[in-house]
């Protein structure tokens, strides 16, 4: 395999932001999450998304431990980079698209207590836990995103943001046909604009790959879209 096509090969399985790479010219190709933003990988299963209104990272290594289930949790953080003071974000303004196109909203919080899946999925994640905290300087004020709540505990379908809030909280989306491989977006609806975080489902293979060369991903994504900004 010459390196061309060897970079190729690497880029299109590996970057989890479902990169390719041209085998005339080795330019990566980064997804077009069909917004104006800019997004990067902070880890082998964290993203980081923003414009210039909203910001938000997302770690999905449950949902890469979960395919074939119809169950997806992930992990957000979120704040937003307008000094306009602050709004009410509802969970409305959270969902899922899927390799297929599949727009997936946000569960509700009766369909995961009748699923028995809180418990079980929270446990799961504890074991490998990513972070998540990852925000501009000046959201330093702790919040949580509590969409969702253990049994007996109380669950809210809005939280208010603002620029000097970190918002963090588990979210869950009851995928149709269950998890799939390929290439799936975070949305996230701010007042005026949507931020698209993009997160693969890897296959065992692209996911060895991965676990071995994220941090060199990282820094060739890092690097074209220094030359493209």
């Amino acid at each position: 395999m010459n390196r061309s096509v060897r970079i190729a090969a690497v880029l299109v399985v590996t970057l989890a932001v479902a990169a390719s790479i041209s085998a005339q010219d080795e330019k990566i190709t980064a997804p077009d999450p069909g917004v104006p933003e800019i997004f990067t990988l902070q880890g082998e299963f964290v993203r980081l998304a923003y414009n210039n209104e909203g910001f938000v990272t997302l770690g999905f290594r449950m949902a890469n431990e979960e395919v074939g289930k119809e169950w997806m949790l992930l992990d957000v953080g979120l704040t937003i980079l307008t000094k306009k003071g602050s709004y009410t974000l509802k969970r409305e303004a959270l969902t899922v698209t899927t390799p297929d196109g599949t727009t997936v909203p946000l569960a509700t919080q009766r369909e995961l207590m009748e699923a028995g899946y809180l418990k079980a999925l929270n446990r799961r994640a504890q074991v490998s836990k990513d972070s998540v905290n990852y925000f501009p300087p000046g959201a330093n004020i702790p919040c949580t995103l509590r969409f969702f709540a253990p049994a007996g505990k109380i669950a809210y379908d809005q939280v208010d943001v603002s620029d000097d809030r970190a918002c963090f909280g588990r979210v869950f989306f009851k995928v149709p046909g269950g998890i799939q491989y390929g290439q799936h977006w975070f949305n996230v609806q701010f007042q005026s604009s949507v931020v698209r975080v993009p997160f693969r489902v890897l296959t065992e293979e692209e996911g060895q790959v991965l676990h071995k060369q994220w941090k060199e991903l990282k820094e060739q994504h890092e690097a074209q879209m220094k030359e493209e900004w």
